[in-house]
């Protein structure tokens, strides 16, 4: 429960840093990837950092399994994380974004 309030507070700091409206975040969080918006891609990258799951366009596999493992299993964790880790984007905004969209689209699972 305490990843989860860590994670609105995210929300709302990677938002301002990266330029973004409150409409936009709420809507990638929702899961509406019709947004384009270098600064959308962006934000998708400070979010993933910030929760370390991310380090320079790098996955933290470890991190990502210590922190979504206890919501939703390791092994469901993992099947997704072998399907999304790999993704591999034109920059590190545009990776975050992809993988923003692999976990969110595969979230069911976690």
């Amino acid at each position: 429960m305490k990843f989860l309030i860590v994670l609105t507070a995210v929300l709302a700091f990677t938002a301002a840093q990266e330029g973004i409206t409150k409409e936009q975040a709420v809507a990638l969080k929702a899961g509406d990837f019709a947004d384009t918006d270098p600064k959308v891609k962006c934000f998708a990258n400070c979010f993933l950092e910030k929760t370390g799951f991310l380090i320079d366009g790098q996955v933290q596999p470890a991190v990502v399994l210590a922190k979504l493992g206890p919501l939703g299993g390791e092994d469901t964790v993992k099947a997704v994380q072998a399907k999304c880790d790999g993704i591999k984007g034109s920059d590190k905004c545009d990776t975050a974004y992809q993988l923003f969209q692999c976990y969110h689209n595969n979230r069911a699972q976690i």
